[in-house]
């Protein structure tokens, strides 16, 4: 283990290392977390790793596109409670004439992904993928229940920032996000950045975890197996796609993301905290709006208990420790990020190893507790 923690935060390397030790040798991940603005936390360890190494975001890419989102809502560019065909006529068809910006980033819009599915080409491209879902009709009927939409959901909120904006997504937070506050986080990856990328690696299999996946399995025309790509057998399975060259240097924005943990973390602080003498990108009352729950329940394409805010995950929800108001989003390969703003908290966790159950890192919960223990000393 490497890195350095701030005075009074050392449970925190405490408990990073009792993580290491159950995962045992070769285990990579990164660790980082603010507090009112400042680094106090920033830890790694593993075999080919640093501090600054880049890793696959996952879905953790949708908290950096929503955070244009929200930056367009505060700029009166956009109103959550316009309708989506307002800026995109084209969506208006097979039903979605009335969902609203606020129902699609809720994840209540019902197009969770294609019905003939895509290629990895078609997948990474947020054009197409966007075209494609404007013109079908929804799984469900708007607004009447949610369901998470894991591989496609910035494609449409994407869209319409390019509709009313004439830029895309990615370009929006190359600006005014990355560049702008240094964040160490990227949406499209450049030529001369790759050398800094370490491949994400499949989940350890043993007998006992295959056997256990396959009893909880759906059928690949389920809604789940739409939602993850699995309807179509050529497609990629959700744990390579950082791997991919075309993945990374577009930057699909729902999972397209390579970021290390400190990206992650300092995007978070970002938004929610003087930053290097700059103002946090988001007003308290927008974080405020984004933060609150749209949709709690039965998700229809995990077949779980989840928890949605605007665009977001209402992280206060999955972790009791944080302060209610908290945001974020975590990634398929056990990726976590989010702020909290009532207590001035910003939190990046990445690791290299897909874990078991895939997306659930149960290592980020010891370590959000030691993190919030070692705060309110």
């Amino acid at each position: 283990m490497q890195g350095t923690v701030a005075d009074g935060f050392e449970p925190v390397r405490e408990e990073f290392a009792a993580v290491l030790a159950a995962e045992g040798a070769g285990f990579t991940a990164q660790l980082a977390a603010y507090r009112h603005g400042e680094r106090v936390v920033d830890l790694w360890t593993g075999p080919e790793i640093t501090g600054d190494s880049l890793l696959g975001a996952y879905s953790a890419s949708k908290g950096a596109a929503h955070l244009v989102v929200a930056l367009l809502v505060q700029d009166g560019v956009l109103d959550l409670d316009q309708r989506v065909s307002h800026y995109w006529p084209e969506f208006a068809v097979a039903g979605k004439q009335d969902v609203t910006l606020r129902e699609l980033l809720a994840h209540r819009a019902g197009l969770v992904g294609a019905d003939a599915g895509c290629t990895l080409a078609e997948l990474a491209d947020d054009r197409i993928v966007a075209q494609r879902l404007g013109a079908q009709r929804p799984y469900w009927r708007p607004g009447t229940a949610f369901g998470y939409h894991a591989l496609v959901i910035a494609a449409l909120s994407g869209e319409v920032v390019r509709r009313v904006t004439g830029r895309t997504i990615q370009e929006h937070f190359a600006e005014r996000i990355r560049d702008a506050y240094r964040v160490d986080f990227h949406l499209g990856l450049s030529a001369d950045q790759e050398p800094r990328f370490r491949p994400a690696q499949p989940m350890q299999q043993t007998p006992e975890r295959m056997a256990a996946l396959a009893a909880q399995a759906s059928g690949p025309n389920s809604l789940s197996g739409i939602a993850f790509g699995r309807n179509r057998p050529d497609g990629p399975q959700v744990w390579e796609l950082p791997n991919f060259p075309l993945v990374r240097r577009l930057g699909p924005a729902s999972f397209g993301g390579v970021a290390p943990a400190r990206g992650l973390a300092r995007m978070y602080a970002a938004a929610i905290s003087p930053l290097e003498g700059k103002a946090p990108l988001l007003e308290p009352d927008t974080a405020a709006a984004f933060a609150q729950i749209h949709s709690i329940g039965h998700d229809l394409v995990t077949r779980e208990h989840k928890a949605f805010a605007v665009g977001f995950h209402a992280t206060s929800e999955y972790y009791p420790v944080l302060g209610q108001g908290s945001f974020g989003h975590s990634g398929a390969g056990g990726q976590q990020a989010f702020a909290d703003p009532r207590n001035g908290i910003a939190y990046g966790y990445t690791r290299r190893r897909t874990p078991f159950p895939p997306a659930v890192a149960p290592e980020n919960d010891r370590l959000i507790r030691a993190l919030y223990a070692s705060a309110s000393r």
